[in-house]
């Protein structure tokens, strides 16, 4: 089985309706006996909208952050 995620596990429980009980035992079963490969860096999706100009550059968008 492969599973993806792109929030870390501290913030799984915010995917089950903030749930830390049900999130510890689902983490549990998931990692017992599983190899776990993280991978950093920005997704190909997240890429390629970005030059698509369907979002904004990530500095484009602290940048405007910083403005307000």
């Amino acid at each position: 089985m492969v599973l993806t995620s792109n929030l870390p596990y501290g913030q799984w429980d915010q995917a089950f309706a903030g749930d830390s009980t049900l999130t510890a035992a689902l983490l549990d079963r998931l990692l017992h006996h599983s190899q776990v490969i993280q991978i950093k860096g920005e997704s190909f999706r997240l890429k390629d909208k970005r030059k698509a100009g369907i979002i904004k550059s990530r500095q484009l968008a602290e940048t405007e952050v910083g403005q307000i």
